[in-house]
């Protein structure tokens, strides 16, 4: 299935159904009064996030949604029915706002999450509704209300704690295939990973935490090199990025440093927010390295990078250092996951049972 994480839509609620004018007719009942009904409701359109999904191709091809309207009042007290609703199922972790505006109406973050995104319009009124005791015959009615239409911009930001952030070929998929159940295409080429891939890491029972691979970003990305840099939408969300470099490139006129500075401007330039994200060195590939050289490599690379956060050495290919470097990412993720829940005091009332009794004198 083809990975697409943008799409526009337009979305009509249903209008409401007209009221109806009708007076009762029924043999020896010369004057039996009004009897129209009123219009039915407008279908809502709702939008659901659904966590089988993980893409939004469904509506780069199916662009206008729209409910039914709802049913006409009729005569014999009879109401019209509502029109039927629509739901939109949706990845977790898609934004809805206006195509026009840009602002932002809704954002679906959890499981099962539901939101009313266009509501129908109400029913008109029937001359039912207008009967009183100074017009026994009334003959007036309303129309239904209009639905709500909008025209909508889907953009969807993938949930994940992780993000691997790197040049093409670095390493990144070999790495999340190493600690993760993710099976994303690995080749020995360039911008083999063309859509994010997330692998969920298992660090014990009921402890795990999301890693998504994203496409490889070069120098000159938010001038359109590349694949751009439009990818870098899914690390926003993200706890914590891990910065992976290549230190053995085939090709020895590749300063690796020089290629980790490119990344960390481009990332500058897309987003303040996300320069500033918690960022460790990942070195990989040290299997390529002679063993009594990889110190000095090391400390050359992280003297000349100037990199003053945590700096892991692994082999994503061998899988050395890959489980210290997942224990570290554990602890950082469930210390973020931790500082963002709120505090909620306790209640005192439920406190009753558990305050320890007040000292007395059994003699007393």
């Amino acid at each position: 299935m083809k990975f697409v994480d943008e799409a526009y839509i337009d979305i009509a609620a249903g209008d409401g159904g007209a009221g109806c004018v009708s007076f009762r007719h029924e043999k020896y009942k010369e004057f039996g009064g009004p009897n129209g009904g009123d219009g039915g409701r407008g279908g809502h359109v709702f939008a659901v996030a659904d966590i089988n999904l993980n893409t939004l191709v469904d509506y780069r091809f199916s662009r206008r949604h729209e409910a039914k309207r709802g049913q006409h009042g009729m005569g014999s007290d009879m109401f019209g029915a509502a029109g039927d609703d629509i739901t939109l199922k949706v990845p977790v972790g898609t934004i809805f706002s206006d195509a026009e505006t840009g602002e932002v109406l809704f954002e679906l973050l959890v499981p099962g999450e539901v939101v009313t995104i266009a509501k129908g319009g109400d029913g008109g009124f029937g001359n039912l509704r207008f009967k009183s005791a100074i017009n026994r015959a009334p003959r007036q009615k309303t129309p239904g209300w209009p639905g709500e239409r909008k025209s909508l911009k889907l953009e969807l930001k993938v949930l994940a704690d992780v993000g691997l952030l790197g040049m093409p070929n670095a390493g990144k998929s070999t790495f999340i295939t190493a600690i993760s159940n993710a099976r994303p295409r690995i080749a020995d080429y360039p911008f083999t990973t063309l859509h994010p891939n997330l692998g969920v890491v298992r660090v014990g029972p009921e402890q795990s935490f999301v890693v998504a691979d994203l496409p490889g970003l070069i120098e000159g990305a938010s001038e359109g090199a590349g694949l751009g840099h439009l990818f870098l939408r899914h690390l926003q969300r993200t706890r914590l990025l891990l910065h992976i470099v290549d230190v053995a490139p085939f090709d020895d006129s590749v300063d690796a440093v020089a290629q980790a500075k490119a990344i960390v401007n481009e990332l500058k330039k897309y987003d303040d927010g996300l320069y500033k994200k918690p960022r460790w060195l990942v070195l990989n590939k040290l299997d390529m390295v002679d063993v009594d050289a990889r110190a000095a490599l090391v400390k050359d690379f992280v003297k000349r990078f100037k990199f003053k956060g945590p700096v892991f050495e692994i082999s994503a290919l061998t899988r050395e250092g890959c489980e210290p470097l997942v224990k570290e990412i554990f602890k950082h993720v469930q210390a973020q996951q931790l500082a963002e829940q709120p505090y909620v005091e306790a209640d005192p009332r439920f406190m009753a049972d558990t305050a320890p009794a007040a000292d007395h004198d059994p003699a007393a």
